[in-house]
């Protein structure tokens, strides 16, 4: 008999390596007793990432689902481990210092055993801070190389940053395999070369299916010398997520090692609940293209727990493209030929901006930009037309060192757009910010919670918390899943053959027009909402409380010159709770920006394209926009 294999179950990334969402925290209460007794797992990925955003875009309290969904594991003895993006902490941003040190503090609190900390860029710099921090906090520093397949990345360079990890204090490795595009031979060479040198530190292996090395590479890391594999399960096992711990503990037996039994009956139940969790709302959010695996994904190399939001996000720019394709009478595109379209242009982007790894936030950098070239080349623009200013930071140096060198293009365009290179540590740009966030607080009369943790998600995440504790996150929410619900009702019940339309592509792409009616009480208000299957969905208040949301396709532009969106998103006047908003009255001048336009994780500055007064701001911060419509009006 070989050596041990442990098990490590990542139920929070099997939602998002599938989908949108995760489950509420009734739900995780609910599947965690028999997740215990299926007893064949050493650790549980708990929270991280994008977890308590999603909480928050819903209307939940992520503090409260991190300490209720902790704590049964805590008492079983079963470790649990989050995701920890070290300068982003847990959003798409870079993290101010101080806020980067309660974090772990907090999290500690709340019952996480392990900090999985990974930089985007692999850029040891960035994750320093945060193997100090976790240790201070009483946690245990796992810290991760983001794989990705490149002329760069070779075993060579893993095998190096892993030492300088080790070097720094980290406890553990993670082979953090994120498009679960690792060739195998090469991953069990980087296990071995850590294992040869510093035997005492456990190694963990985290892989996606979607291509098709996973299991190949499973095997291959554990002949190495690897401890921990992390695994998912049916109905969520395989496609964009993980192989399925069914697979890997029969493959790993028929090899000699050990590894822990499986109650099956458990089993069954944590797969019918899984099962329910989709039926409920959560399948609604799942591409069915993000069940199957692919080969395709090779070539870009984009990660499962990003494809999962991808799918959702390319149905909106779909609709966007072919709504230019219909003004130009061109034929629609489908799904299939964007995405086809898309991988084309990552594979284009992705060396040209430094081959950065294609991890989360960067993978969403790289594919933003990729997106929005082809939509733009699409509707007769040209290339590197819409450049997000987080995306701008990681090419400048701002966010960590670039594996690799930039395009003369790219170089080129920052130089006319007079944008600065930056060469020092990426968080002396992120000064502390807690103090500001205190006072804010302070002023709302909210409270800062247990160990300072509503602090730290105002802190964190503060657009989506404002509207989590406004409840305009959660009327939204539910009235998405109320919109998606009436869709999916009506595309079942439509006739098997239909007249053929009088314009057979404008008619193709045009939804159902039945509206949906439901009443949704948050925090004691009543919100009456109507949900249509065109851009927008009506929000009306019974109760008339003092902030009422407002839907932007009520509302009217002025006389002057009107700001369109670039793209479908979420509108926002500034990008932090602490900076300075645009107001009515306003002078600005050509080139400055006025708001934002969050879409796709990313936020998108909006810029004036004249000087001029501003006379009329049309949406309200955190409403959803379409594209074109009316966001300002300036008076020249």
């Amino acid at each position: 008999m070989k050596r041990e294999i442990k098990f490590s179950l990542v139920f929070r990334d099997m939602w998002q390596s599938a989908g949108k969402h995760v489950p509420r925290v009734d739900q995780l209460t609910r599947v965690a007793p028999a997740i215990i007794e299926m007893g064949c797992f050493d650790r549980v990925e708990t929270n991280g990432g994008g977890f308590e955003q999603v909480n928050l875009l819903f209307g939940e309290n992520p503090n409260k689902a991190v300490r209720e969904w902790t704590k049964p594991f805590k008492e079983a003895g079963i470790q649990t481990h989050m995701l920890d993006r070290a300068l982003n902490g847990l959003r798409m941003s870079p993290v101010p210092d101080d806020v980067r040190q309660l974090f772990y503090m907090v999290k500690n609190a709340q019952g996480t055993d392990i900090a999985r900390t990974f930089c985007g860029l692999n850029d040891v710099r960035n994750i320093a801070p945060s193997i100090t921090y976790a240790k201070e906090a009483g946690m245990i520093s796992q810290c991760a190389l983001c794989i990705t397949h490149s002329p760069i990345h070779t075993v060579a360079y893993y095998t190096q940053m892993a030492f300088e990890l080790i070097e720094l204090g980290a406890d553990e490795i993670c082979i953090k395999d994120m498009a679960g595009i690792g060739r195998p031979y090469s991953l069990g060479q980087i296990v071995k070369n850590i294992k040869s040198t510093c035997p005492e530190i456990p190694v963990q292996y985290h892989s996606h299916a979607g291509p098709g090395f996973s299991v190949a590479s499973i095997l291959e890391v554990c002949n190495a010398g690897c401890d921990y594999i992390d695994v998912g399960m049916e109905p969520l096992s395989w496609g964009t997520g993980h192989a399925d711990l069914l697979t890997v503990q029969a493959m790993l037996k028929d090899a000699g090692y050990k590894t822990p039994e499986i109650n099956m009956e458990a089993y069954m139940k944590v797969r019918s609940l899984i099962q329910e969790f989709m039926d409920d709302f959560l399948g609604l959010y799942i591409s069915p293209k993000n069940r199957l695996m692919n080969s395709l994904l090779i070539g870009p190399g984009l990660p499962g727990g990003m494809m999962g939001s991808l799918m959702s996000d390319l149905e909106k720019n779909l609709e966007s493209v072919n709504k230019s394709n219909i003004k130009n009478n061109k034929p629609l595109m489908t799904q299939d030929q964007l995405l086809i379209k898309l991988f084309d242009e990552v594979a284009y982007v992705w060396p040209r901006v430094g081959y950065p790894p294609l991890v989360t936030p960067f993978s969403q950098y790289v594919k933003n930009l990729a997106l929005m070239n082809v939509m733009q080349l699409e509707k007769g623009k040209t290339r590197w037309s819409m450049v997000a200013d987080d995306i701008w930071d990681m090419i400048l140096g701002k966010a960590g060192r670039l594996p690799g060198k930039l395009a003369p293009e790219i170089i080129e365009k920052a130089k006319q757009e007079g944008r600065e290179f930056f060469q020092g540590n990426p968080q002396d740009n992120y000064p502390d910010a807690l103090d500001k966030y205190r006072k804010l607080m302070n002023q709302r009369q909210w409270e800062t919670g247990d160990d300072d943790e509503e602090l730290f998600e105002y802190a964190m995440h503060p657009a989506q918390y404002e509207a989590y504790r406004s409840g305009k996150a959660k009327v939204e929410f539910l009235a998405d899943v109320a919109k998606r619900k009436a869709e999916k009702n009506a595309a079942v019940s439509q006739p098997a053959a239909a007249p053929p339309p009088v314009n057979p592509v404008a008619a193709s792409f045009t939804l159902p027009a039945t509206p949906q009616y439901m009443n949704v009480d948050v925090n004691g208000q009543t919100y009456h909402v109507t949900v249509n299957f065109g851009n927008s969905s009506t929000v009306e208040q019974t109760n008339q409380p003092p902030e009422a949301p407002a839907s932007p396709a009520t509302k009217t532009g002025g006389a002057g010159t009107d700001v369109l969106s670039p793209l479908e998103g979420k509108f926002f006047l500034v990008k932090s709770a602490s900076d300075t908003a645009l107001k009515e009255g306003d002078t600005v001048k050509e080139g400055a920006i006025l708001c934002y336009i969050e879409a796709m994780k990313t936020y998108n500055a909006v810029r004036s394209e004249c000087s001029g007064t501003v006379t009329s701001i049309v949406p309200a911060p955190g409403d959803t926009v379409s594209e074109d419509d009316i966001l300002m009006v300036i008076q020249p």
